[in-house]
């Protein structure tokens, strides 16, 4: 399998490249951007969750002590003293980091339930119901955020996968086909019961109206295209062929067939009519 350090560093260019077109499509504001980029590269090492020695599994479950002693704190606040605060955030803090991660590691299996999509697809809805009810963000922010998880889980699978091909040799390693996959038919009970768990943490995860109203807009796709390449010169500097530059793609297309309308994405344009319409 891939390394964490490979897992980090093409985790981070997917998220990079996805991140490149939300800010040329202007769908979310700076500070925003930056939390669902985390996200993809957070998804990126996520599946070695299930590592009991892993850099991922630890930072992961130090992440999850210090966010849970922090909302206990918060929650007693008014109710308790100083000192039995700080019982109550170290309690929590040693209790997620040290207790709940060996109970983890105690029925988890690498490679098993947590290295398939459905435990993407788990973990992308609990991104979007902490993006959303904890962090405050916009429901479309929340989902965004999702999105990007789901990426950055889907290249750690992918990138396992590959890794278990020889090419020098010829030949698949015997852990082929362990990496990527929808559900693990090794473990039916485990399997279930995520697919469970998937399905009732669905009922709780926030609206996708807006999320998906914005992604199929045509002034979305519209303004994609038309920052897709320069108009003219590359940085301004060198003069590109003519189908790498905009006017020139634009060009070519009307040359092919004059009638036929420039359109992107999933939402194509309708084509003009043959006869210009009567006054």
């Amino acid at each position: 399998m891939a390394n964490y350090a490979t897992h980090i560093a093409v985790g981070t260019v997917a998220s990079g490249a996805l991140a490149t077109l939300t800010l040329a499509a202007n769908v979310i504001d700076a500070s925003s951007l930056i939390a669902v980029t985390l996200a993809g590269v957070a998804g990126s090492v996520l599946p070695d969750i299930d590592l009991r020695d892993s850099r991922a599994s630890r930072i992961l479950f130090s992440g999850i002590a210090v966010f849970t002693s922090f909302c206990v704190l918060f929650i007693g606040a008014s109710r308790y003293s100083i000192a039995e605060l700080w019982i109550l955030w170290i309690g929590a803090l040693l209790f997620v980091r040290y207790g709940v991660h060996a109970m983890f590691h105690r029925f988890a299996v690498h490679r098993g339930i947590w290295h398939t999509v459905l435990a993407g697809v788990f973990w992308s809805f609990v991104t979007a119901i902490i993006y959303r009810y904890m962090l405050g963000m916009h429901e479309g922010v929340a989902w965004l955020g999702a999105g990007f998880m789901m990426t950055g889980y889907l290249v750690h699978l992918i990138l396992d996968e590959m890794y278990s091909v020889d090419f020098m040799g010829n030949r698949l390693k015997n852990s082929f086909g362990t990496a990527l996959k929808v559900i693990d038919r090794r473990y039916p009970a485990q399997s279930a019961m995520l697919a469970v768990a998937t399905i009732l943490i669905a009922l709780i995860t926030p609206s996708t109206t807006a999320f998906v109203d914005h992604i199929t807009s045509r002034d979305l796709w519209s303004g994609l295209h038309q920052r897709l390449l320069p108009r003219d010169k590359w940085f301004g500097l060198i003069e590109g062929p003519p189908l790498l530059t905009s006017a020139g793609y634009e060009g070519w297309r009307k040359e092919a067939d004059p009638t036929e309308r420039i359109s992107t994405g999933s939402l194509p344009g309708p084509k003009p009519s043959a006869t210009p319409p009567q006054e």
